[in-house]
């Protein structure tokens, strides 16, 4: 069991931050330990009767392990009482009747909450879980949270991944702390202020200039803080395993991606837009294209080949595995019968710190936020990949930090050129964020 007195300083320092600021940001790495610095200070919140009632938003699966498990490893946090408002109407009107320190809501529920109290909006302090999910300003759920703000004594955003492409995602996180103070009330005057549109408004390029500016505008508000600063975590290696195309599938390939249609053994699969094609392209490189229909077509199992190797090479590793598409999972539970999924009560997560588990299964999507994976294994594998920057940094450090005592080893198993690309995209977008980051510190 550890106290307050393990908090390291950097973590201390965090929880100065929310107690002083009162609407505050964190936007600390991967593993610098979000949940205890936020918890630490509100539990001291609710002591000094500062603030009564405690609302935390984030990803379904971080409401049900996350928080309520980390204060469990804490004597100081041990007393807190937690309710998951989770579940069918019924079990989170339940949850919302029982007495307790904290409230524990999914983002997707923001809505219905906010509709079920109305004016009569019982919570003074919100804490925003990943906050770079209310990045969209005409969200449902950003739109409903504005409604709310006014009540707030409170309000907190934690992220490690503040703008996963670029700073027009800055605006409505900001807006949570200080309503438009800052930036502009609403993402039309920060979009003229800051950045220059084509000529048909869809896509924004920022000012020159602009990018300090913004910086200079919110550091008050923001602490930011990276993980090689603070933290001696173990070396991190990360490779792609070259998986090229026969040159019959290499014909294939290039003629679905310049005719936007290929014909195989049992139907004709098309792509109606450069959007849609990108999709079946990263699918046929995957080695299954869905069709209209939802139909799963197999094209090829190079992948399968690389994913062999890796596991005849590492005899003695768990591995965990992210895929992308559904007909990936199902073929890589069908091909590796000591393989699990990763599921929505957690357990797996469990047996995977354990060491039980060989071969774990998961989303970025639902592993890519909140999950300590860092005891059961060291070898990540990305099977499928997806064009998300956020994702793609947040399920790589489930591996990668704070407890993990070995190397720790990032194989992309690379088939087709818009694998390559998507790559290359992700590398350009993480220049601007950590530009932002490192402004901040």
């Amino acid at each position: 069991m550890l106290n307050r007195s393990n908090l390291h300083e950097y973590q201390n320092q965090a929880v100065k931050h929310i107690i002083k600021k009162e609407h505050s940001g964190l936007f600390l790495d991967m593993g610098l330990g979000k949940t205890v610095s936020t918890l630490t200070a509100t539990t001291e919140l609710l002591d000094d009767f500062a603030t009564t009632k405690v609302l935390i938003v984030g990803p379904l699966r971080v409401c049900q392990t996350v928080w309520h498990t980390e204060a469990e490893n804490w004597s100081h946090l041990k007393h807190l009482k937690f309710s998951i408002v989770t579940g069918n109407l019924k079990e989170r009107i339940a949850a919302l009747n029982r007495k307790a320190d904290i409230y524990v809501i999914n983002r997707e529920n923001i809505p219905w909450i906010v509709d079920h109290y109305k004016s009569k909006w019982p919570f003074d302090m919100l804490v925003i879980d990943e906050s770079s999910s209310f990045k969209n300003p005409t969200s449902k759920r950003f739109r409903a949270l504005k409604k709310i703000l006014k009540y707030l004594k409170y309000s907190v955003i934690l992220t490690g991944t503040p703008s996963p492409n670029g700073y027009t995602d800055i605006w409505s996180q900001i807006y949570v702390l200080d309503q438009g103070e800052r930036l502009g009330k609403n993402i039309s005057m920060y979009r003229r202020t800051y950045f220059d549109s084509d000529f048909m408004g869809y896509s924004y390029k920022i000012k020159e200039g602009a990018a300090e500016t913004i910086q200079n505008k919110i550091k008050d508000l923001v602490l930011s803080m990276s993980s090689e600063d603070y933290l001696e975590l173990p070396e991190y290696i990360s490779s792609v395993l070259d998986t090229p195309l026969t040159p019959k599938l290499q014909k294939l390939y290039k003629d679905f991606e310049n005719d936007m249609i290929i014909e195989i053994t049992d139907a004709n699969l098309t792509a109606m837009s450069a959007a849609t094609l990108s999709n079946k392209l990263l699918q046929f490189s995957s080695g299954a294209v869905y069709d209209e229909d939802g139909n799963v077509h197999h094209i090829h199992d190079l992948k399968f080949d690389t994913m062999d190797e890796i596991i005849e090479d590492n005899p003695n590793d768990n591995i965990l595995v992210a895929y992308n598409y559904k007909h990936e999972l199902d073929r890589l539970l069908k091909k590796y019968p000591q393989a699990v999924a990763l599921d929505k009560e957690g357990k797996a997560v469990k047996d995977w710190n354990d060491g039980k588990i060989k071969m774990l299964l998961a989303h970025p999507a639902s592993a890519g936020h909140g999950l300590n994976l860092q005891y059961g294994g060291s070898l990540l594998v990305w099977f499928g990949f997806n064009w998300s920057l956020e994702l793609y940094q947040q399920f790589n450090k489930r591996l990668h930090r704070q407890g993990q005592k070995n190397i720790v080893r990032n194989l992309h198993i690379a088939v087709g050129q818009v694998e390559y690309r998507l790559m290359r995209s992700l590398a350009k977008k993480n220049v601007t964020q950590k530009e932002l980051l490192e402004s901040l510190k």
